[in-house]
């Protein structure tokens, strides 16, 4: 999580309250207007869940539609053949291809932020897990990322959808949008995703299932979020 000591990061922070857990309105209106910094700063979520990501059958992944984007433009990389390669190219995709692809990442060229996938391609993709697993892109069905409807994957993606998944410590990181988003813009893509990761509830998960949440903008202070608030959230 951002972490800081300077002038202006001093100053955000004392606007927030370290010991109280905001409602879920209230969060994201800090978290924006504490931004200090001289971009655009991205909004981040980060949701620690009563999972053990050690258990298989306790993992949580799946994939998410912002209602108003992230507001970052993301290249599109898919991996696929025959009429499959129009279909992503009609639809917006940067990089399609097969197994020249394929080799191409494998050399080194990564020149793309997501990476999709048709089934019948996977087998030579899976070559690619080492390279694109530790970077979070490694195209999955349970992400939506591996799919024969390649064409709405590829505009899922533009139009803001995102892929979260706990990391080692039960943790989700994901960004909901920009500090220049209006507070019903971020609260509506922070809704969404509050209501997939309940969604997303794995059935060997037993007592509290969302146990923290904070938002926080790039280079900016931690705002705690009321959980049980948040993890009532839903898209108005």
């Amino acid at each position: 999580m951002p972490r800081g000591n300077g002038k202006n990061y001093r100053e955000a922070a004392a606007a927030i309250d370290r010991s109280r857990a905001y409602p879920p309105q209230e969060a994201v209106a800090l978290a924006r207007e504490t931004s200090k910094v001289k971009f655009d700063a991205t909004v981040e979520a980060h949701v620690r869940l009563g999972v053990d990501p050690r258990h298989a059958d306790q993992m949580v992944r799946s994939s998410v539609v912002l209602p108003h984007g992230t507001g970052k433009v993301r290249r599109i990389a898919v991996f696929a053949q025959g009429e499959k390669v129009r279909e992503a190219l009609d639809a917006g995709a940067d990089l399609v291809g097969g197994e020249e692809l394929v080799k191409k990442v494998q050399g080194g060229e990564i020149d793309f932020d997501v990476a999709l996938a048709t089934p019948d391609v996977m087998g030579m993709v899976g070559r690619l897990g080492k390279i694109l697993g530790p970077r979070g892109m490694m195209p999955n069905p349970k992400a939506g990322t591996v799919t024969f409807d390649i064409a709405k994957a590829v505009r899922d993606v533009q139009g803001g959808r995102v892929e979260f998944r706990v990391d080692r410590y039960g943790i989700i990181h994901v960004p909901i949008g920009k500090a220049s988003f209006d507070d019903e813009r971020l609260r509506d893509n922070f809704a969404a995703l509050m209501d997939a990761i309940v969604k997303a509830k794995p059935s060997a998960a037993k007592g509290t299932y969302v146990r923290t949440v904070t938002l926080a903008s790039t280079m900016g202070p931690p705002v705690k979020v009321d959980p049980a608030q948040a993890a009532k959230l839903t898209v108005s």
